[in-house]
């Protein structure tokens, strides 16, 4: 015991006296270093601090720009943003077991494995899990009082008009992005830019608090398109009872302002919901009144015609042998549905003669006929600037052979679409002035390009009136109150590059005929009933919509009432 106690104060006695006060220096010092850090962080570099609590406890999240609505020329709302919500979810703050999950994926709609991946991304503090919800989907996340499970504003895009205007508006993405149609052609004008906003949340996860607008987001411009809804309506019912009337697989209808290029109407059948197209088959989208090629058949004769007159090659007097409806060149032969021997140029309109046709043809060098069909508009944009236009086929006149320069005469081995052979009218109802096709609305009429003179076109607007009257191909065309004229076509489809027993039947006309107001355009796409021939399908689709258009414009009646004569029994039909 004694020798415990004197080594311990052996040991004692060894220990310098400094090394307790450099000890207690040091811990002074840390203390200190500690209050000055304290002091530092608090007062002079406090932005520390902050930025690691915003990191915690602060988000930054986008803010949705309204789209910019579409109406049509009187107002009537075609396309609009309705808002709706988004769920996202941040997964650092997420906390949620198994059950929550699985039920979450269940309000959601979506496989518990893809929920689970979406929150498991620790990296990320922003993740979508379900884009544009319906309010009763929405009000069943909200009530799961899910930590780090948020809502966001959107927009949903939404069409009154439904499928009778569904090819030309088209629709937006997920991302309210255009995606066909005006829709996608308008993106810049239509879509706003995102805004940014701050939020503060809890340390469960749940936004507390508006930290206010670091960003505002800027609307999008609304459209006013040409569209008449009206008149889409009358033009999408017309085609669509003609389409199943007749078994066809497809058609389209162009309605235009033929003093302006406005388009009023513009329907195609078979539709599809925009609102709902999810499952909606490609063929079902496609507007096929401007971006399919079809070989127009006889509408194509009156420019023929007109070309002829204009270069004074022949009068609606001059007469042509149409060799009792069998004309050979080289080894090919044309045809014509009702033979005759002799005809003038007024009925070879009259009764869409192929052998007189390409007998006028003929009769001009081929760079003459080409420069009368490239001025009309064949061959080139209508400038709608609709996305996917087709331009159509008009080859070079050097590459023609004399068959070929002949059965163009009459719609074959040139293509084009519906929009551009409705525009190429517009110059029989204007005086010879092509004008340049809208689908917007316009503030003043446009500047056209003069194609055939006003002699001219009297001229032949003067035969294509004897179409519609009996002993011409398209009677059943006439319109009560007022006088009409066009011209019928129908024409073997091309497949595979052969022609097969399969039929495009048009019709083409304006009225009324003494001061146009509209050009109206009809395509049925291979009708399989018992009639093909455009005065027997296309035909009375011209006459419903253009009479019921004509009245609700307004347009007077330049015709008495009861000026429809019932055709006599029998139809002329023009050669296919």
């Amino acid at each position: 015991m004694n020798y415990a106690a004197s080594a311990q104060s052996e040991f004692t006695a060894k220990l310098p006296g400094w090394r307790a006060t450099f000890l207690f220096a040091l811990l002074l010092a840390g203390l200190g270093g500690l209050l000055g850090r304290g002091v530092y962080l608090q007062g002079i570099h406090d932005d520390f601090l902050q930025q690691k609590g915003k990191a915690r406890y602060s988000r930054v999240i986008e803010v949705s720009a309204h789209r910019g609505n579409i109406s049509d020329r009187n107002g009537e709302p075609l396309a609009v943003s309705t808002p709706v919500e988004s769920v996202w979810a941040s997964p650092p703050d997420v906390v949620a077991n198994r059950q929550q999950e699985k039920k979450l994926a269940q309000i959601l709609g979506m496989k518990l494995d893809d929920v689970k991946s979406r929150l498991s991304d620790m990296s990320r503090d922003f993740v979508y899990l379900k884009r544009l919800l319906p309010p009763d989907q929405v009000e069943k996340v909200v009530n799961l009082h899910l930590p780090g499970i948020s809502l966001q504003r959107e927009y949903r895009r939404y069409y009154p008009a439904g499928e009778e205007a569904a090819q030309t508006l088209g629709f937006t993405g997920q991302d309210d992005i255009g995606q066909e149609g005006m829709e996608l052609a308008l993106q810049q004008q239509l879509a706003g830019i995102p805004g940014s906003q701050r939020v503060i949340k809890d340390n469960r996860g749940f936004i507390v608090e508006d930290a206010g607008s670091l960003h505002p987001p800027k609307p999008g411009s609304d459209i006013t398109l040409s569209l008449d809804s009206n008149l889409q309506h009358i033009a999408y019912r017309e085609l669509e009872n003609a389409v199943r009337v007749h078994q066809a697989k497809s058609g389209a209808v162009v309605v235009l302002d033929s003093r302006t290029g406005e388009v009023l109407a513009l329907a195609n059948y078979p539709s599809y919901n925009p609102n709902n197209h999810s499952n909606t088959s490609s063929q079902a989208m496609r507007n096929r009144a401007i971006t399919d090629e079809f070989e127009p058949g006889s509408t194509m004769k009156p420019f023929t015609i007109a070309t002829a007159i204009e270069n004074g090659k022949v009068t609606p007097n001059t007469v042509f042998n149409t060799d009792h409806g069998i004309y050979a060149i080289g080894n090919r032969k044309i045809h014509d549905a009702d033979p005759e021997s002799m005809l003038t140029v007024a009925q070879i309109i009259q009764k869409s003669s192929n052998i007189g046709a390409a007998k006028i043809a003929l009769s001009m060098k081929p760079e003459m006929m080409w420069q009368g069909l490239s001025d009309s508009g064949f061959g080139e944009q209508t400038g709608s600037n609709f996305p996917g236009e087709a331009l159509g086929k008009l080859r070079d006149p050097k590459t023609w052979r004399p068959i070929e320069q002949a059965t163009m005469a009459y719609g074959h081995g040139i293509s084009v679409n519906l929009l551009q052979l409705a525009r190429a009218y517009t110059i029989f109802a204007n005086n010879g002035e092509l004008e340049p096709i809208s689908l917007l609305k316009l503030d003043a009429p446009p500047i056209g390009r003069k194609v055939f003179s006003e002699h001219t076109v009297r001229e032949v607007r003067d035969m294509l009136e004897m179409v519609v009257k009996p002993g011409g191909t398209a009677p059943l065309a006439q319109v009560a109150g007022y006088q009409v004229a066009g011209k019928t076509g129908t024409a073997h489809k091309l497949e595979n590059g052969r022609y097969v027993n399969h039929y495009i039947a048009s019709f083409v006309g304006f009225a009324p005929a003494s001061s146009p107001r509209l050009v109206v355009a009809v395509m049925i796409n291979d009708p399989s009933g018992p009639d093909y021939y455009g005065g027997e399908v296309a035909a009375p689709v011209f006459s419903k919509v253009t009479g019921a258009a004509l009245h609700a414009l307004n347009v007077p009646n330049d015709a008495p009432m009861d000026n429809v004569i019932t055709p006599p029994p029998g139809i002329v039909k023009e050669e296919v």
